[in-house]
C-alpha cells in the first residue's frame, strides 16, 4: 500500500490529469506529472511539471526515481517508456493493457481473441483489404480507422464504396488499419470500472453516450435504456476484461447497443474518461480517486449514484472570451462548472464541462443542455469573437 503522503507520478498533463491530480492532494498524496508541454492543465495543479519527451529514457528514470508510482493520463505513451519506469518504479496500470489499447489492430484482435464481442473486421495492409472488406458489406459500407493516435473522430472515415477505399485510407495516414463493419447503433453507453492490485473490482453505472461531430457532446446516468440485465452483462464483460489484463487502474469500455438487440465493444481507454466526469458530483467516489485508490493500493471506494446526473463539454466554440456567459451558466443552481486552464480556445478543443444533478437523469440533461445554450445565446448576443482553429 502506499499511503497518503506519498507521491504519486503521472505520464500526461491534460484535463484528466488535472482532476486526478485534484483528487490526489485531496487525499493528501503529492502529485508529479510528466509531459512534453509546458504549462499544462495538470502542471497547473501539480506539486511538481516536468517536461520532457516521452522518448528521453533518462529523464523518465530520473522522474521515476522522484516517485512512487506512476499511472498513465492516456494510452499513446510509448511502450518503451513504461518499461523504464517500471525497472524503478511501479507502473499502473502496466505494459499489457496499454499495448492493447495504443493501437486499434491489437486491441481489436484481443478482444475478439478472448472471445468478447466486438463489430466484424480486418487488419488492412494495403488497400486491396480494404476493397475486399468494403465488398462484403453491401450497402452500409465500413468505417476505416488508423492503428494509432485516433481519438474524437480523428484517424477514421466512412466507406461507402470499394471505389472509395484507396483513397479513404491514404486520408487516415495509410496502413496498418483496421476496418470494420459500420454499426448503424441504437445507443452508445460506456462502463467506467476500477480494479485494484487485490484484484477487488469496482464498476460505476453505465453511462448514455451522445456525440456531435465525433466529439463527445453530453453524458447522462443512469439511463432508463439500461435495464438491469442489460447492466449485468456489460459489468460482466468489463470484469472480465480487466482480469484478462490484469489491469490495475481504471478502464473504460465504450459499447454500442445496436438496432436489432447486440451489444459490441467499440474501444477500451485504460484511464478515466470524458463520460465520467459526472461521477464527481453524482457518486460517491469519482473516477478520479478511484484511479487513486487502485494505483496506491487502497480499498476502492463505493460507485454508488447518489443521483442522477448530467456532463455536457464545454467545446472552444462555447467559450468566447468574456464573462456574461458564466453568470447565465450559473443561473442553474445544480450547475458545476469545470474548467482546465486551457488558454486557447480553438474550435473543438475541450475547454472545460457543466455537471447538473437532478433526481431524474432526464431533467438534468435537459436543464446542462439548457445551461450552455444560455451561453452561447449570450455570445451571439453580444457579437463576442470565436477563436477558430
Amino acid at each position: 500500500m502506499i499511503k497518503p503522503g506519498s507521491t504519486i507520478g503521472m505520464l500526461g498533463s491534460g484535463q484528466l490529469g488535472r482532476m486526478f491530480v485534484h483528487a490526489a492532494q485531496q487525499m493528501g498524496y503529492g502529485v508529479h506529472v510528466y509531459s512534453p508541454g509546458t504549462n499544462t492543465p495538470a502542471g497547473h495543479a501539480a506539486n511538481l511539471e516536468i517536461t520532457a519527451a516521452y522518448d528521453d529514457l533518462d529523464a523518465c528514470r530520473t522522474f521515476a526515481r522522484q516517485v512512487d508510482v506512476v499511472t498513465l493520463e492516456f494510452e499513446n505513451v510509448p511502450v518503451e517508456t513504461v518499461e523504464a519506469i517500471s525497472d524503478i518504479t511501479p507502473v499502473h496500470p502496466g505494459r499489457q493493457v496499454l499495448e492493447v489499447a495504443r493501437n486499434r489492430v491489437k486491441e481489436k484482435t484481443t478482444l475478439q481473441n478472448l472471445g468478447l464481442p466486438v463489430p466484424d473486421f480486418a487488419v488492412v495492409h494495403k488497400a486491396e483489404d480494404a476493397v475486399e472488406f468494403v465488398k462484403s458489406r453491401g450497402e452500409l459500407g465500413a468505417v476505416l480507422k488508423s492503428a494509432e493516435s485516433g481519438y474524437d473522430g480523428k484517424g477514421q472515415a466512412r466507406v461507402r464504396s470499394a471505389d472509395d477505399a484507396a483513397e479513404t485510407l491514404e486520408s487516415i495516414g495509410g496502413g496498418p488499419a483496421i476496418i470494420e463493419e459500420f454499426v448503424p447503433y441504437d445507443f452508445e453507453l460506456s462502463v467506467i470500472s476500477s480494479r485494484s492490485s487485490t484484484g477487488e473490482f469496482r464498476s460505476f453505472d453505465p453511462i448514455l453516450n451522445m456525440h456531435e461531430n465525433h466529439i463527445l457532446d453530453v453524458s447522462v446516468s443512469p439511463s432508463s435504456r439500461v435495464s438491469p440485465q442489460l447492466r449485468a452483462e456489460l459489468v460482466e464483460i468489463a470484469e472480465s476484461l480487466m482480469a484478462s489484463l490484469d489491469v490495475i487502474g481504471v478502464l473504460c469500455v465504450e459499447f454500442f447497443f445496436t438496432k436489432d438487440g447486440r451489444v459490441l465493444i467499440n474501444e477500451i481507454a485504460p484511464r478515466p474518461h470524458n463520460s465520467g466526469h459526472l461521477t464527481i458530483e453524482a457518486c460517491v467516489t469519482s473516477q478520479f480517486e478511484q484511479q487513486v485508490r487502485a494505483v496506491c493500493g487502497l480499498p476502492l471506494g463505493s460507485t454508488e449514484l447518489i443521483t442522477g446526473a448530467a456532463m455536457a463539454n464545454l467545446l472552444g466554440q462555447h467559450l468566447p472570451d468574456a464573462d456574461v456567459q458564466f453568470e447565465r451558466l450559473m443561473q442553474c443552481p445544480t450547475a458545476k462548472l469545470h474548467l482546465y486552464g486551457k488558454v486557447q480556445p480553438n474550435v473543438n478543443r475541450k475547454m472545460g464541462h457543466i455537471t447538473v444533478t437532478a433526481e431524474c437523469a432526464d431533467t438534468a440533461e435537459a436543464q446542462v443542455r439548457e445551461a450552455r445554450a444560455s451561453m452561447l445565446a449570450a455570445a451571439a448576443t453580444e457579437n463576442l469573437p470565436v477563436q477558430e482553429s
